[in-house]
């Protein structure tokens, strides 16, 4: 089955998110977090001037926003945007994906090096950012940590590492920390996992942008489910009302300045049979 076309005229979609019966995705490249009904409406929720990407809810409703270039976390309480979190002391370049638990705390990777700089490869961290704000490194010695999942229980987070082609998890233990680190799924060679989505069966869809292609994968790497895209495919999210949906968020380039000259990314959907699970 191939995917329907939801929405178009995107710069670069990121951090796709169900919440509260609505799809929600960071518009990197047009600086807004932007929503979208399952009859294709887009409109914008708050604008971004640092590039949004990652995002969550804290248990009072507010929205957390990663905002990449100043390396902070936003909160946008539905009409005042403000600083929740600085990561500059911890991240030395741009921030990107997050995972927020059920309790409000966040946990957010960074690149690692100056990737559109073409800068030489370097390894990255997970900071874990309380509610109140303060933050620390979690983990470390991580291949670009892109999207994150949380188990039902909360008691596993689950990271993509893009440019080591794989899944890692670890338990999470008292106040945020991360340990028993592990292998969860090592991905097809040519692959590269970045966005990532947990479904009620266990297994993790992986948006892979080399490929143009989502992948579902059962714990230890088998592949249940392939879903093929005519361009690359950089984050997914299971959601819907009705029935479970596929978010999946297409893209012809990552490049700045392609995405905003293009404006050719989508959102697209596709049916699924396991409902989304855990956290985002």
């Amino acid at each position: 089955m191939a995917t329907q076309v939801l929405a178009d005229d995107i710069c670069f979609g990121e951090g796709p998110r169900w919440h509260d019966d609505r799809f929600y995705f960071s518009d990197m490249h047009d600086h807004k977090v932007k929503t979208v009904t399952e009859t294709g409406e887009v409109s914008s929720v708050v604008e971004v001037e640092n590039r949004p990407s990652g995002l969550g809810w804290l248990p009072n409703g507010d929205l957390l926003i990663v905002s990449m270039l100043d390396r902070r976390i936003l909160r946008f309480d539905g009409s005042v945007l403000s600083e929740h979190a600085d990561l500059s002391k911890y991240a030395p370049f741009e921030c990107n994906d997050m995972v927020v638990d059920a309790s409000g705390r966040a946990f957010v990777g960074h690149f690692g090096f100056d990737l559109n700089g073409g800068a030489s490869f370097n390894h990255a961290s997970l900071i874990a950012v309380e509610t109140n704000g303060t933050s620390r490194i979690v983990a470390d010695h991580l291949s670009f940590p892109n999207g994150s999942v949380i188990t039902p229980d909360g008691g596993t987070l689950v990271v993509a590492e893009t440019f080591a082609g794989r899944l890692t998890a670890f338990d999470i233990v008292a106040q945020g920390e991360l340990e028993n680190r592990r292998l969860w799924a090592k991905l097809p060679d040519g692959t590269a996992p970045d966005g990532i989505c947990l479904d009620a069966e266990g297994a993790i869809w992986v948006a892979s942008p080399p490929t143009n292609e989502c992948l579902r994968l059962a714990e230890g790497g088998e592949i249940l489910e392939r879903v093929q895209v005519d361009q690359g495919a950089y984050a997914c999210m299971i959601g819907g009302v009705d029935a479970p949906v596929l978010f999946i968020l297409t893209s012809p380039s990552s490049s700045p300045q392609e995405c905003r000259t293009l404006r050719g990314a989508r959102a697209e959907t596709i049916p699924v049979s396991a409902t989304g699970a855990g956290y985002p």
